[in-house]
C-alpha cells in the first residue's frame, strides 16, 4: 500500500512508464477539504472508545467478581453469540432498533413519553451506538481477563481497614486493571478509525468519516488509487502514533501506582 502511494498511477496501462512522487500525501496537506473527515474520525474513534469503556467496565467487573466461577463460561458465551453474526447484520439490527418504526421509538411512544418518532437514524448517535455495539466484545475481553485475575483477598482487606466501595474500586481495582484498559482501549481505537460499513449505513452527511473519503478514491478511475493508499497510510501512521503515546501514557501510570 505505501509503495502504490508513492506512485503515480496504479494499476499501470500497457505501454506506460510509472514514476514515483509524492503528490498522493500533499494533496492531502494541501487541501483542507480532506481535514475536515479525518480530525473527525479521530475525534469520533476517541470518543466511542471512552463510551465504550464506560459501559463494558461494569459488565466485566460484574462478571468477573459477582458470577459464580462455574457460571462465567455461560455469561460470557451469551455475551459472544451476538457476534458470530456479521458486521453488516448487526449494524442492520441497529437500524431496526433505532428506526422512526423501530423498538426504541415504539417503546417510548407506548409508554407516552413521545407523540412521534425521535429521528435517531442517520446521526452521530446513530453511529456511535453501532460502533460501540460492534466493538464491546474488544472491549470487554480484555477488562474481563484483568479483573478475573485480581485477588479477592485486597479488596476484602480493604473493606476490612475501613474503605469504602469507591475507594476500594479507585484505590484497588482500578489502578490493577490498567493493562486491561490499555489493551482494550488500543483494539477499540484501532478498530473504530477503520469502520466504513456502519458510518455509511447509520451516519448521515455530518458524520461523514475519513474511510468514505478513501473510499471514494478506489471507486473512480485507477489513477485515484495511489491517492487512496496516500490517505489510507495518513490515517493508519496517525492512529498508530496516537496509540503509541497513550500506551507510554498508560504505562506511565501503571509504574507511578507500583512506586
Amino acid at each position: 500500500m505505501i509503495r502504490v502511494s508513492l506512485t503515480d498511477a496504479y494499476p499501470v496501462a500497457p505501454g506506460v512508464e510509472q514514476s514515483f512522487t509524492l503528490d498522493n500525501y500533499a494533496r492531502f496537506f494541501g487541501d483542507s477539504i480532506f481535514w475536515m473527515p479525518f480530525f473527525r474520525t479521530l475525534i469520533f474513534a476517541g470518543v466511542f472508545t471512552f463510551c465504550t469503556l464506560i459501559i463494558t467496565y461494569p459488565v466485566a467487573y460484574f462478571l468477573a467478581r459477582h458470577v459464580s466461577r462455574k457460571n462465567q463460561m455461560l455469561f460470557l458465551l451469551l455475551l459472544l453469540i451476538p457476534f458470530w453474526v456479521g458486521e453488516i447484520v448487526r449494524t442492520y439490527a441497529i437500524m431496526i432498533l433505532l428506526g422512526n418504526t423501530g423498538a426504541v421509538n415504539l417503546v417510548l411512544k407506548t409508554l407516552g413519553l413521545i407523540d412521534r418518532p425521535i429521528p435517531f437514524m442517520y446521526t452521530s448517535f446513530s453511529m456511535g451506538v453501532g460502533i460501540v455495539y460492534l466493538t464491546a466484545l474488544y472491549m470487554l475481553l480484555p477488562l474481563y481477563s484483568a479483573l478475573e485475575k485480581l485477588p479477592k483477598s485486597m479488596n476484602e482487606a480493604a473493606a476490612d481497614l475501613g474503605a469504602g466501595a469507591w475507594t476500594r474500586f479507585r484505590r484497588i481495582s482500578l489502578p490493577l486493571t490498567i493493562e486491561g484498559i490499555s489493551s482494550g482501549c488500543t483494539l477499540v481505537f484501532l478498530i473504530s478509525t477503520g469502520f466504513y460499513a456502519t458510518p455509511v449505513l447509520l451516519g448521515g452527511p455530518s458524520t461523514t468519516v475519513f474511510a468514505e473519503t478513501i473510499a471514494g478514491f478506489f471507486h473512480v478511475a485507477g489513477d485515484e488509487w495511489p491517492t487512496g493508499a496516500a490517505f489510507a497510510t495518513i490515517m493508519f501512521a496517525a492512529a498508530l502514533l496516537i496509540t503509541a503515546t497513550f500506551q507510554k501514557l498508560m504505562n506511565s501510570l501503571r509504574k507511578g501506582e507500583k512506586k
